[in-house]
């Protein structure tokens, strides 16, 4: 399911208020998700090689216990080698509490970063936010169907719910 960010579907935070917004969404859904439970942190970074170069500061700073994880082509069936790109994950474990990745989370919702996933060591449950909400994966419909009423104010209206 996909939550907004801010009230009236808009996109990027612009005064303290709207940032205190935006972190409380994310936190509240995390909190629900994850309290007290190991969460994996999952940052991306992007290259047209196939091993990751040195991070950029940014990610460093708002991810710094990441280690490299894994590497994956973004485009396997692509023959056009200009066109061939790579998308480098960076994880790290952490216990999860309200406000653990806020600058990270600050940093998806400016789109300074994108590929942000927070997820149970099972990866049964990711929360994927990105510059204007956060897309959520739960095992069952049920668990997506409480989750989605206790914060029906946060969707769409749009149909498709996007």
């Amino acid at each position: 399911m996909r939550f907004h960010s801010l009230p009236g579907s808009k996109r990027y935070p612009e005064t303290a208020d709207e940032y205190g917004i935006v972190l409380g969404r994310y936190n509240t859904v995390l909190d629900e998700l994850f309290t007290g439970q190991e969460v994996y942190v999952i940052t991306c970074d992007w290259s047209d090689h196939p091993e990751p170069g040195a991070r950029p500061d940014g990610q460093a700073r708002w991810h710094p216990a990441a280690h490299y994880w894994t590497s994956v082509c973004e485009n396997p069936t692509e023959t056009d080698a200009e066109l061939i790109s790579y998308a480098h994950l960076f994880v790290s474990r952490i216990t999860w509490r309200q406000g653990a990745v806020d600058e990270l989370l600050c940093a998806v919702a400016d789109d300074a970063t994108a590929g942000v996933m927070i997820a149970g060591p099972g990866l049964e449950r990711i929360h994927h936010p990105y510059d204007g909400g956060a897309d959520v994966l739960l095992p069952t419909t049920n668990e997506r169907d409480t989750l989605m009423h206790r914060h029906m104010r946060w969707l769409s209206d749009h149909p498709q719910g996007l």
